[in-house]
């Protein structure tokens, strides 16, 4: 195993130790434990996913408005707010995690 694959390992743990991943995971844990809602989160998490990667961009906020209206009182549930807000959080971390790397690693190539 080399230093870097060391270090990758190090990262990983560190960030399966991060606030933001307990947090996640414990609301998965929790949310599998009502399968009716857990369903319908997942149809909820899908059409939001579905929506945003097919509808044309002219359209887009539109959609999204009817979307977000459609499902506004879905949302106000206590556990679905709560299991969305931190995949929510996760996704983003992710998210500046990879901006990050990439930044890194392509400064010497500009």
């Amino acid at each position: 195993m080399t230093q870097l694959d060391k270090d990758l390992q190090t990262f990983i743990e560190a960030f399966h130790n991060s606030d933001v991943c307990k947090e996640y995971l414990r609301q998965i844990e929790k949310i599998k434990q009502f399968p009716d809602l857990k369903a319908k989160i997942d149809e909820f998490r899908r059409k939001n996913y579905e929506l945003q990667s097919s509808v044309p961009q002219d359209r887009l906020i539109d959609e999204l408005d009817r979307f977000q209206q459609e499902y506004e009182s879905f949302r106000d549930i206590p556990m679905v707010r709560d299991f969305l807000a931190a995949e929510l959080a996760y996704c983003r971390t992710l998210q500046e995690i990879l901006a990050t790397i990439g930044d890194e690693l392509m400064v010497n190539f500009e």
